[in-house]
């Protein structure tokens, strides 16, 4: 049922209330309250598995102008808690377009709320910080709805990744000849990421978060990916296991998002809950080997907790922060190095650019000479 044209409230954990109009389904939602600043892509965004608990605020003013169609979704569903705009579109125009946003989201069941202030709720948010929220188009009863906001699981010890892996494995064949095979880690992976990797001639197989070390080995893989995903990275012990049996056995390895938070804590490393996070497909990234500056795709809450100026050797090779935020520092890329050759690396962003720039798409590159510098490697010594 659409909720268009209803009253709608908007209640943040610490009592801040938005009154609007319904949009989407009818309902009641809650999760965390989070913004995101990319001015289009709203499908990919709605579709990612890493916003799994969470309620996405759309900091651009009009939402919806190119509808919805059937071929960008990122996965098979759409995964944020709650949608809020501040101008929905009245009338899709674009050429794919199958559906209005309104109507997918009543189809899907999801609630949001439109016509309220999105500026003053993201400025709330970046001073107060990402937190819990309650959307409501059933009533105005401020009182309850916070109550409800407030039993509501914090994200910090959150463990998601259950809800949005695979439930079975599945093969991403290459794209033209093959030259590698991959084991990728659903955490919540999106599908334009297997897409990536397979168009470089790789056939990806894609395994549920709960996969072991020996249900990898019996693929026999060139290397191993670890995808992005929601929740805390902290309760991603398995994630990490699997990461430390893989780096023993040399396996190439490539890491983004969760994937790059699971790296870090394999290799020692903490990590922490960001204030508000990264999220959006316009976020600076300096390469600091190269000093190349790229415009990246960010979704996440979470980051890793390692030193800046100075690299640290692990029982596994020596590993450095690679990328930095240029907003506020936070580290956006780890290197392993052993014995000079790269052996594994990750990135805090999303190199597949769906939705987003193209900026990153050269490390699936790197991800593949690393597997081929490794076969060489390893067809050297076994002649030897």
């Amino acid at each position: 049922m659409s909720a268009h044209g209803k009253d709608a409230i908007l209640v943040l954990e610490d009592g801040r209330v938005f009154r609007g109009r319904a949009f989407g389904a009818l309902g009641e939602t809650f999760g965390e309250a989070v913004f995101s600043t990319g001015m289009t892509g709203y499908q990919e965004t709605l579709t990612d598995p890493s916003y799994e608990g969470q309620v996405v605020v759309a900091t651009a003013p009009h939402i919806g102008n190119t509808g919805w169609n059937d071929e960008d979704d990122e996965s098979g569903r759409i995964w944020v808690a709650g949608y809020v705009v501040r101008d929905p579109s009245r009338v899709p125009s674009n050429w794919r377009s199958r559906r209005s946003l309104d109507e997918e989201l009543v189809r899907q069941g999801v609630v949001g709320v439109s016509a309220i202030d999105t500026r003053a709720l993201t400025r709330h948010l970046r001073e107060r910080g990402a937190m819990r929220v309650g959307i409501s188009s059933l009533g105005a009863d401020v009182d309850a709805l916070l109550a409800r906001v407030r039993r509501v699981p914090p994200m910090a010890g959150a463990d998601l990744v259950g809800r949005v892996t695979t439930a079975r494995p599945y093969v991403v064949p290459a794209r033209g000849e093959k030259r590698f095979t991959v084991v990728a880690i659903d955490l919540g992976i999106k599908s334009m990421t297997p897409h990536r990797l397979s168009e470089r001639g790789i056939e990806v197989h894609v395994l549920p978060a709960t996969a072991d070390w020996e249900q990898v080995r019996a693929i026999g893989p060139d290397g191993l990916f670890l995808s992005n995903g929601p929740g805390d990275p902290s309760t991603a012990v398995a994630a990490a296991e699997l990461c430390r049996r893989a780096l023993a056995a040399g396996l190439p390895l490539f890491g983004i998002c969760m994937g790059n938070q699971v790296l870090g804590r394999a290799l020692g490393f903490d990590t922490y809950k960001l204030k508000y996070g990264h999220r959006g497909i316009n976020q600076p990234v300096l390469d600091r080997a190269t000093g190349r500056i790229g415009i990246t795709a960010h979704n996440h809450g979470f980051a890793v907790d390692a030193p800046t100026d100075h690299p640290v050797d692990t029982a596994y090779g020596r590993v450095e922060v690679s990328h930095v935020c240029l907003n506020d520092g936070v580290v956006e890329g780890l290197r392993l190095t052993r014995d000079g050759r790269l052996v594994a690396f990750s990135v805090q962003y999303h190199p597949e650019a769906a939705a987003g720039p193209h900026d990153a798409s050269y490390l699936f590159d790197e991800f593949v000479a690393m597997m081929a510098d490794n076969a060489r490697t390893t067809t050297a010594g076994e002649q030897a």
